[in-house]
Parts: structure tokens; sequence; C-alpha cells
């Protein structure tokens, strides 16, 4: 067995005084009990001088959420320089989207931001509609506000779930994915598909609910508070949550809305804007609800304003079931809806019509819209230009994790390399939305 070894300091007084005018410290070392002395090492500098390291997150990191590759530039563990390098998981949606009809483009939305599929699908409609001129139903504008706000529930558990694992915490994860399941439950039951639900259609809704949905709904809405609370008693108050999220990735509100933020991100940091506040649309202004502000713009704010928006988004989920009136889900305009299918084989003029929007698409005006919609992780627009035909001649989206991520190299800097996870996981980033 090798003889164990440990370094003492204790000063000899015939040595005098170093260089620097202080006692000579000499270090003994002890083998099997004998104390044998050495020589002094060299005076050192408080400072040390070293080179700087770059080291790679990502692209493959479970804690990068997608294949993002971050490039840190370290001074020891602390933080000098960020570059963030996306592109690798490019889909071309855009472009694929110029050539498929507006209700083949649905299935696209749905992978763009997977954690906000119907959101997304709603989103495009909406755009698609104003391009075409249509009037939803009223029954279809309540149902699609109950899409969204189970899409922001559902976004916010994924993010909230992830990042207490990012950050140590593993309990909160599985009660909150016990409740993603339930409303995965839902949408199953409506549409079959649980993750890419591809819900809407130009003019209406894949199917209307069917039934005893209400009240499975109205379950999860009185059931989901109580898991918010218990994660609410776990994390809130606990010392190595608050200690790992507060003051770190602080953004003032000038740096946010200079840099382009929306959402969470910007609501953090103390700016009251919300898309369905300042440019409502599907009705939210007459729902009764609130937006959560936050005050420093840190990964604990952040924590906080999306908290509080799952509570905010079951308040308006509660508020529709009420309110869901009568009727049909889609509009009565044979231009783009399709006709029943028990009239597409039974009257020559639907199966006509049918035939036509199958195989020609509908034809748009000639013209351009932009509509943003409030998505669970900031300002979502889609942009498109018809030139008359079935399909768009241009389609672009603004996708908000993409412009929120380029943020990260100003919050990252000056903090410890630890602080990079929590910094990048309070972003709440899908690569699909980013690499478009």
């Amino acid at each position: 067995m090798a003889t164990t070894k440990r370094t003492v300091e204790v000063e000899l007084s015939t040595t005098g005084l170093d260089a620097q005018g202080r006692p000579q410290r000499v270090p003994l070392v002890t083998e099997g009990g004998q104390a044998v002395a050495v020589s002094a090492p060299p005076s050192m500098e408080p400072e040390l001088e070293g080179e700087h390291m770059l080291i790679n997150i990502g692209p493959q990191h479970p804690a990068t959420h997608g294949v993002l590759r971050l490039v840190l530039e370290l001074d020891g563990e602390t933080v000098v320089r960020c570059i963030p390098h996306i592109g690798y998981l490019h889909c071309g949606f855009e472009k694929i989207g110029e050539y498929r009809q507006y209700n083949q483009i649905i299935p696209w939305t749905d992978r763009e931001d997977y954690l906000n599929s119907a959101g997304n699908n709603c989103a495009f409609a909406l755009g698609a509609e104003r391009l075409f001129g249509i009037e939803i139903t009223e029954r279809c504008k309540v149902l699609r506000v109950m899409l969204m706000e189970l899409s922001r529930i559902m976004s916010h558990i994924v993010w909230l779930g992830t990042t207490c694992i990012d950050i140590g915490a593993f309990t909160p994860f599985l009660w909150l994915f016990q409740e993603r399941e339930n409303i995965y439950k839902l949408l199953e039951k409506w549409v079959g598909a649980r993750l890419t639900v591809t819900t809407t259609r130009v003019g209406g809704l894949a199917a209307d609910i069917p039934d005893g949905w209400l009240d499975d709904l109205a379950a999860f809405v009185r059931n989901f508070p109580r898991t918010l609370d218990e994660v609410d008693r776990m994390l809130t108050k606990n010392g190595i949550w608050v200690g790992r999220t507060v003051g770190i990735g602080a953004m003032s509100a000038e740096e946010a809305i200079n840099y382009g933020l929306s959402g969470p991100m910007l609501r953090a940091s103390g700016v009251a804007y919300d898309v369905r506040k300042d440019f409502p649309y599907l009705d939210y202004e007459t729902y009764d609800f609130e937006v959560p502000i936050g005050q420093n713009g840190d990964v604990y704010d952040r924590f906080l304003v999306r908290f509080e928006e799952m509570r905010q988004s079951t308040r308006i989920l509660a508020q529709a079931i009420t309110r869901l009136p009568d009727g049909p889900v889609n509009a009565d305009d044979h231009r783009v809806v399709l006709p029943p299918k028990s009239k597409a084989t039974s009257d020559m003029e639907s199966m006509i019509h049918h035939f036509k929007q199958v195989m020609e698409g509908p034809r748009p005006p000639i013209g351009e819209c932009y509509v943003a919609v409030e998505s669970p992780k900031g300002e979502k627009g889609y942009y498109m230009v018809s030139d008359g035909t079935p399909k768009p001649v241009r389609w672009r989206i603004r996708p908000p994790s993409f412009i929120n991520l380029s943020a990260i190299p100003k919050m990252v800097e000056g903090h410890l390399l630890s602080d990079v996870i929590a910094i990048n996981a309070s972003i709440d980033i899908v690569m699909g939305e980013i690499d478009r």
C-alpha cells in the first residue's frame, strides 16, 4: 500500500523574509511519520495568466433542447463569449409551403413547433382566412381558443418539466407530464392524434368535438390547478431552485425590446405586451384574464411568468366551456370547405365542389397578409402572398424561438458555465421553429 502524503505549511523563523517582505513558509511532507523539509515554492501572483478555452455544448446535448450548438469561450468557468450555431435541423418549411395548397401546409405547421402544434394550426388558418376573406363561425372561434390555450399549457408543461431536469429536480417533471398526458387524451379523443394534431382547416376545423368531450375538459380544468399548487410548493421558495435562477441571465426592459424579444421572455422583463390583448383575435378581448409581468427579467421571473400563464390559460378555458355555442364549426363557403362525405357521394353539385377543391385547390384573391398570435414562446406570425393560384407564392414565418435565441450571447456573458444551462432552458426554444 502506498504511503499517504499530506502537505502542511509551517513558518520557519530561521528562513527570514521572502522577496515581498512576507515570512518565508516552507512546506513539510510527512512520510511514514517523519517530517522531511522541501524547498519553498516560488512566490505566485494573485492573478494567474492563462489562455481562454473554447468548448462546445451540443449540437447533440440533452440540455440544448434540440440540435443547437453553443460555442463558449471560457476564462476558467466564466463565460467570456457565446456563439450559437444553428442550421443542423434545417427543414425548409417555408419553401415547401410554396409548392403546397393552403390546407396542405397545415401539417407542416404542426412540425415547426411540435410543442404548440394546435396553436400553429389555428394561427395559419387565421392568416389564410384573412387572405381568402372568410369569416369563421362563433362555435369555431371558441373551439380554437380551447385548442390554443390547451396548447399553451402543454408547451409550458414541457418547458417547466425539462427545465427542472436541467437544473437538478425530477419530481415536478413526473407530476407535470402526467397532466400533459391528460391533455393528449383530450386531443386524441377529438381528432385521433396526440402530438401533431392538424386540427384546423381553412374556414373551420377538421372535426367537431365528440359527445362528452366538454365534461372531460371541465374535469381537467378542475384538477390541473392542484398539480400547479404542488409544483408551486416544491419550487417557488426552494433554496436550490432560487439559487440557480435568481439574478441569472437578466435582461432589462430596454434590452429585451432592443433584441426583439416577445412572449414570456419580454414580459419577464416588465414589458406588458401580449398579442391577445394588444391585437386581439378569436374574440380574446371578451375573455377575462390577466397578463403576468415580471420585474427583473432573470430566469426566476421567466419561471414565474410562465407558471402564472398556465393558471390564466385554465381560467380562459373555464370561460370558453360556458360560452361555447351550438352550430356548425365550418363556414358555409364551398370555395374552401369540403362538403360532407354523404353529400359528395349523393349530390352532383357537392361532388363537383369536392373534386375541384381536392384536385385543383381553392384560389384566394391576389394579395398578401400577415397574422400574428400569442404562442407559448412569444409572437408567432405568418406572412403569405397570393398570386391568385392555389399555392402561396411566398410563405414566411416569424418564429419567436429564433428571435429569442439571438439574445443568449448577451444573457450568458459573465456567468458561470453551469448557468448557461439554466439560461438556455429559460428561453424555451424548439429547433424546428428556428431551423424552419
